[in-house]
């Protein structure tokens, strides 16, 4: 029995980044083999195991046989004699296929480190096509990466424009690919990914609702994304927000057929409702409330601060507006009920002159 770190951790560390996660892969065992051990069996459709004390997951050897269409569709084999070589033939990169022993010697049959440093995604066999979750992985690799320098290898986007082309994506879950969609945001090279999925003519399968997308407005989404806090909570809504927000999304129900999380999706809505009248020429106390009713502000504050965090980065007319936004809240949300009750208000009043005296507060601010 032999035990191999594998993977994004042997990449990682070749690239001088940080390790996030340890896989390894064991070759010669069973899984009697491996509960004898201690080890924790975990995985459903193959072995996967967590290490008795440091938890990391450990993956028996194994081949696939592909059957049937989609990511799923695969026989495995994990007997003992299944060899290194023969588990990361089935990867999907090269730079994914390096292995490492206990020495800290790398086994690289398909020469990944020359290929990382290249600076170059490469397929590591034609089995690539036959899980269409790669091509998504592949451009989300390809935007983590962009900013080192790496490009996906020609050969390999060929492959990858041939399976978009056969309609491969169409078998990909809703929820697998928000996974991916996700990860790419918080990478923080969303527009990246984009672009790798455009030249494929693949963005009708993953975001259908996205019709326009060019060099231009790529370059714009990078600007503004990169302005937003990357430790603020509310980065990722925001990000997705900018990176969407110029979407028709009429016929398009991005929860339920989609499977984008509520937050998100909300966070988009409230954008493109509200960034008009942010935008308005005609900017006074009645179109600040206006949005500030819109976005409930009054109830979930923390609704208003993302759009405020989301619209900041637009530009600089969006900058001001969303100080002079925040402000007015501010003011505004001072007004309490029992004001307008000492001044006679009753029942249905309370609320109209409430109204009102918020107005008021928001003029004050409007002409500082």
């Amino acid at each position: 029995m032999k035990v191999y770190l594998v993977g994004g951790a042997v990449r990682d560390k070749l690239l001088g980044r940080p390790i996030l996660e340890r896989d390894y892969v064991v070759v010669g065992a069973t899984i009697r083999d491996m509960l004898k051990l201690g080890y924790q069996q975990v995985g459903k459709d193959f072995p996967v195991f967590l290490h008795p004390q440091s938890k990391d997951e450990h993956a028996l050897a194994r081949t696939e046989r592909k059957q049937g269409q989609g990511y799923t569709g695969f026989i495995c084999d994990f007997a003992p004699t299944i060899t290194l070589e023969d588990d990361l033939i089935r990867r999907d990169l090269t730079v994914n296929a390096i292995a490492e022993d206990d020495q800290g010697n790398l086994i690289d049959p398909y020469h990944g480190k020359a290929d990382l440093d290249n600076k170059i995604l490469r397929h590591v066999s034609d089995a690539f096509s036959e899980d269409p979750l790669r091509i998504l992985r592949v451009a989300r690799f390809a935007a983590r990466y962009n900013h080192l320098g790496f490009t996906i290898a020609q050969d390999t986007l060929q492959l990858m424009r041939n399976m978009v082309t056969a309609g491969e994506l169409k078998t990909l879950t809703k929820e697998r690919v928000w996974m991916e969609i996700e990860k790419s945001l918080k990478d923080g090279a969303i527009h990246i990914f984009t672009n790798v999925l455009s030249d494929l003519n693949a963005l009708s399968y993953v975001t259908p609702w996205q019709t326009h997308w060019d060099q231009n407005t790529a370059n714009t989404i990078a600007d503004q994304i990169s302005k937003l806090d990357q430790n603020n909570e509310t980065y990722l809504r925001s990000a997705f927000s900018l990176w969407q927000y110029h979407s028709d999304l009429n016929g398009y129900d991005l929860e339920q057929t989609h499977k984008i999380p509520k937050a998100y999706a909300d966070t988009l809505r409230d954008l493109q409702t509200n960034l008009p009248f942010l935008q308005s020429v005609d900017w006074h106390a009645e179109t600040v409330m206006t949005i500030l009713n819109q976005l409930d502000a009054w109830r979930r504050p923390e609704r208003l601060g993302v759009f405020i965090n989301t619209v900041r980065v637009i530009d600089d007319h969006c900058a001001d507006k969303a100080i002079e936004l925040n402000k007015s809240y501010k003011a505004a949300s001072n007004v309490k009920a029992q004001e307008v009750i000492e001044l006679g208000a009753q029942g249905p009043e309370i609320k109209k002159e409430m109204d009102k005296l918020k107005l008021k507060r928001i003029e004050s601010i409007l002409e500082i």
